[in-house]
């Protein structure tokens, strides 16, 4: 029966995106940034719906004028550090909190889909380009200011899930210069309770084999755990903020290092800013809920 709904849903997914384009092309320029997020939050929720997704927020409650717009205009913004398995990730957070996502140029150039993240305010970065760091961090450090989230993947790529790779620390200088907030989330697909690769985006991977498996999924859901912030301005060198969230992530998800050795060195320099209770996390006891769930 799901072979036989998979290509219903597809042209549910496609008029949703065009829907989506419309919106952003001729009603963005006339909203405020709040109104345009809140858009977003829910465009992405009925996207997870049409692809089957099932959406579990938890961990650490967000305020709803921020679980809604992603926006606190008297705080320095909040940098989210999240791992990478999936294209769905980045619709998952935005379903529980709308915000920027920094990505490489190639996706901006994808047939609808580039136009569409590009209207919704992604980041850029050109890969390869010697300044290209320097000018990201700039932007990021203007959105952070203005109270607004911001949202990397580290690793620079996806996995299945099963491991964390090693963080890349560059983009994490402009949230210790304006001290911000900077927030490991845990992200963890299953299928009827247990772990699950069907919407895996790896290697070379065509998209649509990562959407056919996820539409053939049963049961597929999945959880944004919101994590104990990792004070930047307290811990001061972007190797350790990166290495301090990427332990906590691990340890949440019970997942190995690649380089646990090293990185477990430097959380245990800031075990104080992480905090002990990270150790006693489960997927069942996972706190007040950051979000509705779907």
């Amino acid at each position: 029966m799901r072979r036989v709904l998979a290509p219903l849903r597809i042209v549910a997914l496609l008029a949703h995106i065009v829907a989506g384009l419309l919106i952003t092309t001729l009603g963005f320029p006339w909203l405020a940034l709040p109104a345009r997020n809140r858009i977003v939050r829910g465009w992405s929720r009925v996207l997870l719906a049409i692809c089957g997704v099932k959406l579990r927020a938890s961990g650490r409650a967000l305020g709803e004028a921020l679980a809604h717009t992603g926006i606190e205009r008297s705080s320095a913004g909040r940098l989210i550090l999240a791992n990478h398995i999936s294209w769905i990730d980045v619709f998952a957070i935005l379903a529980c909190v709308p915000g920027r996502f920094v990505a490489k140029a190639e996706i901006g150039r994808w047939l609808l889909v580039g136009w569409l993240v590009t209207l919704v305010g992604t980041l850029y970065i050109e890969r390869g380009r010697r300044h290209a760091v320097a000018a990201i961090n700039h932007r990021v450090r203007d959105k952070l200011k203005a109270g607004e989230t911001v949202a990397v993947f580290p690793e620079g790529t996806t996995t299945d899930g099963d491991k964390l790779l090693a963080f890349h620390s560059n983009l994490i200088a402009p949230a210790i210069e304006v001290g911000g907030e900077v927030w490991p989330v845990a992200l963890r697909y299953t299928e009827r309770g247990a772990p699950s690769t069907a919407t895996s985006f790896v290697g070379d991977m065509a998209l649509v084999n990562s959407l056919w498996n996820t539409l053939l999924a049963r049961g597929l859901e999945v959880e944004v755990a919101f994590l104990p912030p990792v004070s930047a301005r307290e811990l001061g060198n972007r190797h350790r903020v990166a290495a301090a969230a990427r332990a906590a992530i691990a340890q949440y998800l019970r997942v190995p290092l690649d380089d646990a050795r090293a990185t477990f060195s430097a959380l245990s320099q800031a075990a104080p800013t992480v905090g002990p209770s990270l150790a006693d996390n489960r997927p069942e006891r996972s706190g007040a809920p950051a979000s509705s769930s779907q």
